[in-house]
């Protein structure tokens, strides 16, 4: 009788939280995503560990033992994990950074350049994450810090480097496609194509909900990755939104990208777990805030 880790970390967040709404944003997942987690978890151990309420849950008696005890195995494995990849990294000497997007605008190479002169011995690894990891490897400790665009999962702290204003990507015949930029309200009853569920309140950032005033995005598909973004818009499937500074980086045949009026900007950020301290990740968020600076100065 096996239990993922990852089956008692859902339940000791719904436990904590009595919801199963405030535990899927807790951990930057879906609601019926989690549900259906604690419905395995339940099967597994053949015995129900929660009541639903009309108001959230409660613990059966079965559930508050599982929880005095799941809770310190979640912990302890956690710390686990993170002190063996601090451990590998320090024998490696190498910081390990996550990403979701091509960052262009120089400022990665302007950034790799300052942390080389202030960790002279020490290197730089990027790995790309999917869209169903919002945290691009922090939370899971594959990754020591991240590039990320807000908003970010709890758990993690951030220094904002750029902000930008939010342009469309359109299938190049588009009827939008020939205007120099575009209204958000003319978007509003395209078909979008949207991040995935597990990418939690980035989902809704880049399918701009807080400036639809209630009224729901039209979904066509769901991506986990830029490239399989950009070829959907391409062949016509939708449209997405995305940073002014990614227009460039991601150009490709059939695919034309405008600014949009009426939204907010978006914002990318250099991110890494709360309490970190090891002076090599410290030194690489310093030598990203100057690159960030720099990049900046020659805009």
């Amino acid at each position: 009788m096996d239990v993922h880790l990852r089956s008692l970390r859902y339940f000791v967040a719904v436990a904590e939280e009595l919801s199963v709404t405030r535990a899927a944003e807790r951990l930057y997942v879906s609601q019926p995503a989690l549900s259906k987690q604690i419905q395995q978890l339940e099967r597994t151990l053949r015995t129900k560990l929660l009541r639903r309420e009309p108001r959230g849950v409660s613990l059966t008696g079965a559930g508050a033992e599982l929880l005095d005890r799941a809770r310190p195995l979640v912990t302890a494995w956690d710390s686990a994990v993170r002190t063996v990849h601090a451990t590998a990294a320090r024998d490696r000497r190498t910081v390990r950074l996550g990403m979701q997007t091509s960052l262009g605008r120089d400022l990665y190479p302007a950034a790799r350049r300052l942390f080389a002169r202030a960790m002279p011995d020490w290197r730089l690894t990027l790995r790309l994450f999917e869209w169903t990891d919002p945290s691009a490897g922090l939370l899971d400790a594959a990754s020591d810090a991240a590039f990320v665009w807000l908003p970010v999962p709890p758990g993690l702290r951030y220094r904002v480097l750029l902000d930008e204003p939010r342009w469309v990507a359109l299938p190049a015949g588009h009827r939008l496609a020939g205007r120099p930029d575009v209204d958000l309200a003319d978007l509003l009853d395209e078909p979008f194509l949207a991040l995935p569920e597990e990418a939690g309140p980035a989902r809704d950032f880049w399918l701009a909900t807080a400036e639809r005033h209630g009224r729901p995005a039209r979904v066509a598909l769901e991506v986990h990755t830029p490239d399989e973004t950009f070829e959907a818009v391409a062949s016509g499937v939708g449209v997405h939104l995305l940073a002014a500074g990614n227009a460039g980086i991601y150009t490709r045949p059939g695919v034309t990208c405008r600014p949009v009026r009426g939204l907010s900007r978006c914002e990318l950020a250099v991110a890494w777990r709360d309490g970190e301290a090891r002076p090599e990740v410290t030194a690489f968020v310093t030598a990203c805030a100057a690159a960030a600076d720099l990049v900046a100065a020659r805009a």
